[in-house]
């Protein structure tokens, strides 16, 4: 039995073909799901050079934890580097130097002919060896070069250190058994590992897929709910049918791989919703942006805010980043709305304790400061938001009525960022406060605190 690999394509073509239909988070939940369905590889688009680009990419690397991340390296020394920094925290990572194989496409492209190419090939790979253990050739129109030229491209990136080659037919003109011509012409020439990522356009990529296996493939590129690849769900029925017919193997969870393909077309079914998820991540940002960054960030969502505000919008930017991870549009404004505008703080939560259960009574122990001195309540409650409340009140000697108290997610995701509403009554007047955490009991005690102290302002 020959071991197949097995690598999905589906983001890397989405962002090539300009399919913008997938958020942020659907993106890293097709990362978790290929991860967990027995896909040795998954290939990211290249960056675009920002930022917020940067983020999806290195968040989607880190996501796998069991296949390799492959992503375009680019054309220059810069740009490898560069690619390299963003999946270098991958389990796996794979960094591809991908070329054009025709004639026509070399000096359209690169303005260089077949020998220079070489060359090009040669110092591509080694500088990406250099960083990188698991460099991949990838001939974007293999199908398309003159006869005999594949094959020298994989013996030179062989020379210079790559561990393996994809012959693409971006022409989609090929039968099955120029495929299968094709792979074995390579590898009487090469040692290396041979994938092929065939076209669907005369509706032949899975023969042709076939074709190639049986010629000596050593794996495969496909894609879910893109036309014109092949389609992975289509692999895996034929692996089911003939795998051990043909003598090969692979990792593939067939169950779990049909499942993904369901829910890639249900979010593509509804496009107004996930373009409205798109817009909720435009403006991502990470941990590592700077005040400079969270300030131009909150003025292109339209608010004008003192530097006092930006400040504080920086500062709980950066607790909840710290967490998080990457922020988007969305999460910004529940940001803004709970740190800007605000009164001064007369106490300041430190920190919280909280034991909850359904065979135990609800208990909170909650630490504020007020003029740099500390103060502890520990209180019991009907749960454990309850409890906190209560906390807090032995601490400030007071009760005040709770008018209304609301929860809600303002993410999507197991990860989601939750918003909380709290309207304090005091002396006939309505306060309210507004709290965000990934924790909702975090969100709860902050925006109770928020109204807190804009009651305690306004009695001084």
């Amino acid at each position: 039995m020959r071991t197949i690999i097995t690598s999905d394509i589906t983001l890397r073509i989405a962002a090539e073909e300009k399919r913008e239909t997938l958020s942020f988070r659907e993106k890293l939940q097709i990362v978790k799901s290929m991860d967990a369905s027995g896909i040795d590889r998954i290939e990211l688009p290249a960056t675009d050079g920002t930022r917020a680009d940067a983020v999806v990419i290195r968040t989607a690397a880190e996501t796998a934890q069991n296949c390799a991340i492959a992503i375009d390296a680019g054309q220059t020394d810069a740009e490898i580097a560069a690619a390299w920094d963003i999946v270098k925290n991958a389990k796996k990572p794979v960094l591809q130097i991908v070329i054009a194989g025709s004639t026509v496409q070399m000096e359209y492209l690169y303005h260089v002919k077949a020998p220079q190419m070489l060359e090009k090939i040669t110092a591509l790979v080694t500088t990406a060896k250099s960083l990188c253990p698991d460099v991949e050739l990838v001939i974007r129109d293999a199908t398309r070069a003159e006869e005999g030229f594949a094959a020298k491209c994989a013996k030179t990136a062989e020379d210079a250190g790559a561990a393996a080659i994809t012959l693409c037919d971006d022409s989609g003109a090929f039968f099955p058994e120029d495929y299968a011509a094709m792979i074995a012409s390579v590898k009487e020439v090469c040692a290396l590992p041979v994938y092929v990522e065939p076209s669907n356009a005369l509706n032949l990529a899975a023969a042709c897929a076939v074709s190639a296996i049986r010629a000596g493939a050593d794996g495969v590129k496909a894609a879910c709910g893109a036309d014109q690849y092949l389609s992975i769900d289509d692999f895996a029925d034929i692996y089911r049918a003939k795998g051990e017919s043909m003598g090969i193997a692979c990792a593939l969870d067939i169950t779990a791989i049909h499942k993904t393909m369901a829910a890639i077309a249900l979010a593509e079914a509804t496009d107004d919703e996930t373009e409205i998820a798109d817009e909720a991540e435009a403006s991502l940002l990470d941990a590592a942006s700077t005040c400079e960054d969270v300030t131009s960030a909150v003025k292109s969502l339209g608010y004008e805010l003192s530097s006092e505000d930006n400040g504080k919008v920086y500062e709980e930017f950066c607790r909840v980043a710290e967490k998080k991870g990457a922020i988007g549009a969305r999460e910004l404004e529940a940001i803004i709305a709970s740190a800007a505008m605000q009164v001064p703080s007369t106490y300041h939560l430190v920190n919280y304790v909280v034991n909850s259960g359904n065979i135990i009574t609800a208990t909170a122990n909650v630490t504020l400061e007020r003029d740099g001195e500390r103060f502890s309540g520990v209180s019991i409650g009907d749960g454990p938001i309850d409890a906190a409340f209560h906390a807090i009140e032995q601490i400030i000697g007071h009760h005040y009525e709770l008018d209304d108290f609301q929860v809600q997610a303002i993410t999507k995701g197991r990860e989601a960022v939750g918003s909380s509403l709290i309207r304090l009554r005091a002396n006939g007047k309505l306060y309210s406060g507004n709290g965000i955490s990934t924790d909702i009991i975090g969100a709860c005690i902050r925006a109770y605190m928020n109204a807190l102290n804009k009651i305690i302002y306004e009695e001084n």
